[in-house]
């Protein structure tokens, strides 16, 4: 598919010409470190660092808040998301779901930044350091935590890996909740005070699904791509309509299952919450008209919005 025809003495800043079909383009040259950075996809660590502020949020407004465990489960939260983005990177390209005509932000083992062997070890030593702190937590909370860390460790691995690979068969969305929105919210809760609530699982419940349109986005944007690929996300399943309402109604939910915080909160606070849902319309509208590439950036402004209600949640709480 690709034959090297040139080499980066005659194209500086370039790695390799190749030559596919009647194409002829050239592979950017990356220092590694950038190429690392750029694999762990820092634009999205938002969406596993905004639970864990959450439930933090929740946790000082009981007066249980604890530093130490508090900080271990943002450790925990990025480096199993970085290790995920990893696993991804090395999977999809196996599997052949990432190609040349990849519309989304380029993939590093698919650019040729990065070896496939030496991503896959990354995501192993990334996947232990996020156990290792994972095991740190259980000086501070009781030892069946320790399953909570294994189904996270199998789930980095089995979303885009093994026999039934989880975002392969239209399991992907339901991962997001759980582990983008429930398992952080109501666990970072629950090492700091010992306990679940009622209100934990419900504003986990809305991070969650709000989280989940992040991919909804990625996966109507490459809609062509996985269908090509047999990738079987709901989007595949379903088609782009559903995509489209499911963008909507997640995004709805999300702001009632906040409503129980604004029942006595100052107006301020409620005309933020109304600003938001405005910027969410907005974000949702243009998810509705664009196609292709143009949709990264309604993919950044919806890891954005994810974010900002984060934040208002814990103004709220707090």
């Amino acid at each position: 598919r690709f034959v090297p025809v040139g080499g980066k003495r005659a194209f500086s800043g370039y790695k390799t010409w190749f030559y596919r079909g009647n194409k002829i383009g050239m592979v950017k040259d990356k220092s590694r470190t950038r190429a690392w950075i750029e694999a762990a996809r820092p634009r999205t660590l938002a969406a596993s660092f905004s639970p864990v502020l959450v439930g933090c949020a929740l946790a000082y407004r009981d007066g249980m808040f604890r530093l130490v465990p508090a900080l271990l489960c943002v450790c925990v939260a990025l480096l199993a998301q970085i290790a995920s983005n990893f696993a991804n990177d090395y999977f999809d390209f196996k599997s052949g779901a990432d190609n040349p005509d990849r519309l989304g932000p380029e993939r590093a083992v698919a650019s040729g930044w990065i070896t496939p062997r030496a991503m896959l070890r990354g995501t192993f030593i990334t996947l232990g350091a996020a156990c290792l702190c994972g095991c740190c937590l259980l000086f501070f909370a009781s030892w069946e935590l320790i399953f909570v860390g294994i189904a996270i460790a199998i789930c980095v691995l089995a979303y885009s890996a093994g026999p039934f690979p989880l975002a392969y068969n239209g399991l992907g969305d339901v991962c997001v909740v759980l582990f983008y929105g429930i398992i952080p919210v109501c666990f970072t809760y629950y090492v700091q005070a010992l306990s679940f609530s009622l209100l934990s699982f419900l504003l986990s419940l809305a991070l969650g699904l709000l989280s989940t349109n992040i991919l909804i986005v990625n996966n109507y944007r490459d809609y062509e791509q996985d269908k090509a690929a047999r990738k079987r996300t709901t989007i595949v399943l379903f088609g782009r309509t559903f995509g489209v309402v499911a963008y909507l109604l997640n995004g709805l939910l999300a702001i009632l299952l906040a409503l129980p915080l604004l029942v006595m909160a100052p107006s301020w606070l409620v005309g933020l919450f109304a600003a938001f849902g405005a910027l969410f319309f907005v974000t949702w509208q243009e998810m509705r008209r664009c196609r292709g590439r143009a949709l990264n950036r309604t993919l950044g402004r919806t890891a954005r919005n994810v974010f900002l209600f984060a934040v208002l949640l814990s103004i709220a709480l707090l």
